[in-house]
């Protein structure tokens, strides 16, 4: 299956490597099945103790900017989810409708409803702002449209921005974004970014995950095992569900079955937005301190490389009140609070019996190919669906130059 952030031809990946930055905003999916039947596929839910938690918060009150593809607002999951948006894009369309599916899916795993046999997200009444940025011409530059997107969440009240995209590249080619980044923080909101899917593929630095003040976040497989397939580094702060994650397929028909950190951005993203709407007077300081406390952290090194400080778990805060929120004013990013050395005697565990809610997941990817499945099921063969942001991969070199690489695969 393709990686949501490497290029994604084999005979152009030793060119695009040479530019020095990529662009791929992209899910992997198969597809498994015509009928709308999403709920009873959607695992992680009842791993996280969704249905206890929505008794205590579904969301309401928390507006969460999806900086993306677009979103198709008419889904029925997605219908009275979804505020009025802009696309920050350099040649914009004038509609922030998804010509992709992308964006449409990662709105839904966040806020979708379960309407009509649709997708149900995990804060199904949080509301989606949504923010189109595709870039797709040769004059197109991340850092800008990466800025404008996050600025526009942070000023149209999102108290959660998700990127589910990242261009590599080095954090100089990233100005502007930063302050993008700073400027949200300041104006209260939380920024989680999928930390890339190149984790065996040079593992580069994905933006904005990698940039100071932005909650990177990885993917972790049935059994809570940091994937092979992601991105990891100090980056990583915290890891989410982001394999065998059902979305729509990409002409939005049908149920297919994805994979990425993109999904395990969007879930990450609607943690935080559960317990914001539990706890409206906290700062976004104070709603990620306790997400961080509250993870399923691997034995040895905290943060580790691989899942930072831990997996999601949202019910640690809701069902039993755990977390202390502390200073409102300091991130605890940042700050590395509660970061630990090793423990002499420290132990994994990779049962594929464990849950997304284990307390302590491994934090290295797994070799069971009954637990992660295999190479051979994530190449680059025609049986695997593409899509990507506006049907293409953008590659950025120093200067900001764009060169425009069209998806590949059958459906494309």
């Amino acid at each position: 299956m393709p990686r949501e952030y490497r290029p994604m031809w084999r005979g152009a990946k030793r060119a695009l490597a040479v530019l020095g930055a990529t662009l791929v905003v992209v899910g992997g999916v198969t597809p498994e099945a015509a009928a709308d039947d999403f709920r009873s596929h959607q695992w992680y839910l009842d791993g996280m103790k969704a249905p206890a938690m929505w008794k205590v918060s579904q969301g309401r009150g928390v507006i969460v900017g999806v900086v993306d593809t677009g979103i198709n607002a008419s889904l029925p999951e997605l219908q009275g989810r979804v505020l009025p948006g802009k696309e920050v894009s350099n040649a914009p369309t004038g509609s922030i409708r998804d010509g992709d599916g992308h964006g449409t899916n990662i709105a839904a795993l966040i806020a979708g409803t379960g309407a009509k046999g649709g997708i149900q997200g995990l804060v199904p009444e949080a509301k989606i702002l949504p923010v189109k940025a595709v870039m797709n011409r040769v004059e197109d530059s991340a850092d800008g449209i990466l800025s404008r997107a996050i600025r526009y969440a942070a000023d149209h009240d999102a108290k959660v921005i998700n990127v589910s995209l990242g261009p590599e590249g080095i954090p100089e080619y990233y100005e502007k974004t930063q302050q993008a980044v700073n400027y949200a923080l300041k104006e209260g909101s939380l920024i989680f970014a999928a930390a890339g899917n190149g984790g065996e593929k040079g593992n580069h630095p994905n933006f904005p995950a990698s940039l100071p003040g932005v909650v990177g976040v990885a993917a972790i497989d049935r059994s809570a095992t940091a994937t092979k397939f992601s991105n990891h580094g100090d980056q990583v702060a915290l890891a989410a569900p982001g394999e065998d994650i059902p979305w729509r397929c990409p002409e939005m028909t049908g149920r297919c079955n994805s994979w990425g950190t993109s999904q395990a951005s969007a879930l990450a993203s609607a943690s935080a937005a559960l317990i914001w709407a539990k706890h409206p007077d906290w700062t976004n300081y104070q709603v990620l301190r306790v997400m961080l406390q509250t993870a399923g952290a691997a034995d040895g090194k905290v943060p580790s490389e691989y899942v930072g400080y831990g997996t999601i778990r949202p019910r640690k805060v809701l069902l039993d009140g755990e977390g202390n929120p502390g200073r409102p004013d300091v991130n605890p990013l940042l700050a590395r609070e509660g970061a630990t050395e090793p423990k002499p005697s420290a132990s994994a565990s990779t049962s594929p019996s464990a849950k997304p809610n284990s307390p302590a997941p491994s934090d290295k990817p797994s070799d069971d190919k009954a637990v992660v499945e295999s190479e051979s099921d994530h190449d680059d063969s025609n049986n695997t669906v593409w899509i990507g942001a506006g049907a293409v991969v953008a590659v950025l070199a120093a200067v900001g130059v764009a060169v425009v690489v069209r998806r590949r695969g059958k459906g494309a």
